[in-house]
């Protein structure tokens, strides 16, 4: 992999990791659902006014529906599912579990799209979910229905973000692929009129909402373009680079950036235990995104 795809996906992680941040103070005050929705819809308008300024030609090729039904898959429900965990998980367990993505990943390639490990990323897989466990050793959650039900749907989420990989690679990149912002508009789109009904729903039979708080505005902006519309087009432009599991490794990443996100806004403190865990981290997206060794076979002429 290149430095050029190393540094993409360390810049990535730290958006997602931001997003974590955004969510912690806007969500309780919104709500998770109208959270989630506003997160997609300002992505989709931000999206559509950068495409707009530069005259881009909206020319799907016929991949408008499949970029609609991405969305769903890697926006739309995963967002919902960690608005629905936030009921019941501590606050950063959403960002941990996230880091689940490869594992799901490499369990959805091998069971649905044929696809094979190496023992040496198998290996790098299960050490990064051994890190992302050592970064959160000094927390604590009582075990009870909630956090199980919150654990299972961010687990519905990552399982969402492996599948949807692989169907960005078989539905776009396979069939003569689709230019990164032309991919993430239709996927914002696509989630966008997904959560549309449960933001109907919220809005109008859930707790009332005081709306009128600029400083919150200004963190649903940044959910918005930066953390979510500017980081997909990155997102596609990496599974067209380096492949789908390459390109899941982000999540190993994200929660130390989504701790020292929260270390540089929020005065979060830094433990022991989350420097030893970044690095194994560390060690483990390495194990995974370093080229393989392959033995070269020789001719006798």
């Amino acid at each position: 992999m290149r430095a050029s795809d190393t540094l993409r996906l360390l810049l990535l992680a730290a958006i997602w990791g931001a997003s974590f941040l955004c969510m912690r103070v806007v969500a309780p005050e919104f709500g998770a659902i109208n959270t989630a929705f506003l997160r997609v819809l300002f992505a989709c308008t931000g999206l559509g006014a950068i495409l707009l300024l530069l005259r881009h030609q909206l020319a799907f090729n016929g991949k408008f529906r499949v970029s609609l039904l991405l969305g769903v898959i890697n926006s739309g429900i995963p967002f919902l599912m960690y608005c629905l965990a936030a009921r019941w998980l501590p606050a950063g367990y959403s960002a941990i579990l996230n880091a689940t993505a490869p594992l799901m990943g490499s369990l959805a390639g091998c069971l649905f799209f044929q696809e094979t490990l190496s023992v040496k990323r198998w290996l790098g897989v299960f050490i990064g979910l051994i890190g992302i466990m050592v970064i959160t050793a000094t927390g604590e959650a009582a075990l009870s229905g909630g956090i199980i039900a919150g654990v299972l749907a961010c687990l519905v989420a990552t399982g969402c973000y492996g599948v949807a990989g692989f169907l960005t690679r078989r539905w776009l990149t396979e069939r003569g692929g689709l230019n990164a912002r032309l991919s993430a508009l239709g996927s914002q789109i696509g989630a966008t009129l997904f959560l549309l009904p449960f933001f109907a729903w919220s809005v109008s039979s859930g707790p009332a909402v005081h709306w009128a708080q600029p400083h919150l505005w200004f963190f649903v902006a940044a959910l918005g373009l930066i953390c979510t519309a500017s980081a997909y087009i990155l997102y596609f432009r990496l599974i067209g680079d380096i492949g789908p599991l390459r390109t899941l490794t982000v999540t190993f990443l994200i929660p130390p950036f989504g701790v020292l996100w929260g270390y540089a806004v929020l005065g979060e403190t830094i433990s022991q235990g989350f420097i030893a865990g970044a690095l194994v981290v560390t060690a483990a997206v390495w194990l995974i995104v370093s080229p393989e060794k392959t033995a070269k076979l020789t001719e006798v002429k």
